[in-house]
């Protein structure tokens, strides 16, 4: 029998910008599973019908159940802290990942 066994990340900290950014890949996520879905010819509809092809959460990421949201952000979270723990660092484009102000030489 198959038992996950996930890399442990609870020792991983992250801080209000990263949780921003884990905020952002949740909302994505559900932004591509449902483009998927549409693209396999899935409708929106109040009661889950795999035959037809008719899911609940077809809906914008604003009006899906806090439940919902919340796994996609735990799935994005974990993933971000995961990158953290392997050695990765996350850093906005153009910002040093240690903080430090980033100066241009002038020749």
């Amino acid at each position: 029998m198959y038992e996950p066994k996930p890399i442990d990340t609870s020792d991983v900290t992250v801080s209000e910008e990263i949780m921003d950014v884990a905020e952002q890949l949740a909302r994505n996520t559900h932004e591509v599973w449902a483009k998927g879905r549409r693209d396999e010819g899935w409708v929106y509809g109040e009661t889950l019908d795999r035959e037809k092809k008719v899911h609940p959460l077809l809906v914008p990421y604003e009006e899906l159940p806090e439940s919902e949201k919340d796994y996609d952000r735990r799935t994005s979270l974990e993933t971000l802290k995961l990158l953290l723990k392997l050695g990765y660092r996350i850093q906005k484009d153009g910002t040093p990942a240690d903080g430090a102000k980033k100066f241009d030489k002038i020749r």
